[in-house]
């Protein structure tokens, strides 16, 4: 097998170690190994890239392990080595004997062969803004959690106001829930409080507001009311943070908003995942297959088998998901596709399918930004082939009973 890399280095990287197997030129023109072992502390590291540059390493190779690769990573980043991050699951060796010191040697082998095959890892600053968003999400997620843990103590002292307001958030809420907590008990008063349309609803508020209220019950939405103002004040300043690094890409974040169902937000954490650098994918399908949002193959002897999607960004993929869902409330071709599809393969395959269609169309904005989206419109299937439309209602209103159609003269009979 042909040689590729002469001196390259495999990393097994774990928590608290990291086994590398550094493989070069011999004297007499065969391979030689040497196998370390470093900590994972920075100057443990720093030794560590020492000790590859000294050996004139070129390539370095690593399993992507939970996230005790990325310090590793940071570090030889700076030393100019060329980074090779491996999917586990594409370079598991087959046996039964298993120890880092095989590991590392086996990653340092395909890498002299130049047979793994990379992941994409984006820049340093892409990597800072992907830890943000990620961050944001996580707070988002933790805050609506909390939310429901309020609406559950609401519900353990029989105060049904969720069953009236549907934004437990709101000012109106959350002045009516600042009431309770202080005391209050005229539920007159509290119903009062509300604003806007949820006023035609006060004699409901009224009731909704009347219940059994325990002291533990008020010391616990005290302390849920707190939480959630800190977590919202921790997304405000996340927010703030983000935006700061996005002013860059103020044009892709523009064109991005465009899509249907795709906000600010969603623009800078698709941005975050994916970069603006389209010529890291070939193609928008390569990047759709990267992200895991189309079908996976499963074929045998001809034999087609069912495709999942498969494990890809969970991030992204969580992303493109409300966004198909938010693209499906309004009327255009988005919205059109996802109602078409939900109808018979349900709204989680429909969501899916929206999402790769959007992921697809940031791909082609992303690399040419300055061309706006065209939304085909909310009547493109049925415009786009109009005999078939014909054909298939009138033999649903043939199924109906509602007429009967005579394809030889392509005459509609009406029944009585």
């Amino acid at each position: 097998m042909d040689v590729i890399h002469e001196r390259c280095c495999g990393l097994d990287v774990h928590k608290k170690s990291v086994s590398a197997c550094l493989i070069g030129p011999g004297a007499a023109g065969s391979p030689e190994k040497e196998v370390r072992t470093f900590g994972t502390m920075t100057d443990d590291l720093l030794a560590l890239a020492a000790w590859l540059r000294q050996a004139g390493v070129t390539h370095v190779a690593m399993e992507s392990t939970g996230v005790y690769w990325k310090p590793i990573w940071n570090i030889l980043e700076a030393e100019s080595f060329v980074l090779i991050l491996a999917n586990a699951q594409h370079i598991k060796p087959r046996r039964d004997k298993k120890t880092d010191v095989m590991d590392c040697e086996w990653i340092a082998d395909l890498l002299r062969h130049d047979l793994i095959k990379p992941s994409f890892v984006p820049s340093r600053e892409q990597r800072e803004l992907r830890e943000l968003t990620r961050y944001r999400t996580t707070l988002v997620r933790e805050r609506s959690a909390e939310l429901n843990r309020l609406q559950k103590t609401l519900e353990g002292a029989n105060i049904k106001l969720a069953s009236v307001v549907s934004d437990m958030n709101g000012k109106s809420a959350r002045e009516m829930v600042q009431a309770l907590v202080g005391g209050s008990t005229d539920t007159v008063a509290m119903a009062d409080l509300a604003r806007g349309k949820l006023r035609l609803k006060l004699p409901e508020l009224q009731k909704a507001l009347s219940g059994r209220f325990a002291p533990h019950q008020r010391f616990m939405l005290v302390q849920q009311l707190a939480h959630i103002d800190q977590l919202d004040t921790n997304i405000d300043a996340v927010d703030s943070e983000i935006e700061e690094r996005m002013r860059p890409f103020a044009v892709e974040v523009e064109a991005l908003d465009s899509i249907p169902g795709v906000g600010a937000t969603t623009a800078h954490a698709i941005i975050a995942e994916i970069g603006v650098d389209m010529t890291k994918f070939p193609s928008a399908s390569d990047l759709a297959s990267w992200a895991k949002m189309c079908p996976g193959n499963n074929e045998s002897a001809g034999k087609r088998y069912s495709g999942k999607t498969g494990k890809g960004n969970r991030w992204l993929r969580g992303i493109l998901t409300e966004s198909a869902h938010a693209a499906g409330r309004g009327k255009t071709y988005l919205a059109s596709q996802y109602h078409r599809l939900a109808a018979r393969r349900g709204k989680k395959k429909a969501a899916i399918a929206v999402g790769h269609s959007i992921l697809i169309v940031a791909y082609h904005i992303l690399k040419q930004p300055t061309i706006p989206y065209q939304d085909l419109g909310a009547r493109y299937f049925d415009e786009r082939d109009k005999e078939r439309l014909k054909y298939r209602l009138l033999h649903r209103l043939e199924g109906l009973g509602a007429c009967r159609f005579n394809r030889g003269c392509r005459r509609v009979i009406l029944m009585a």
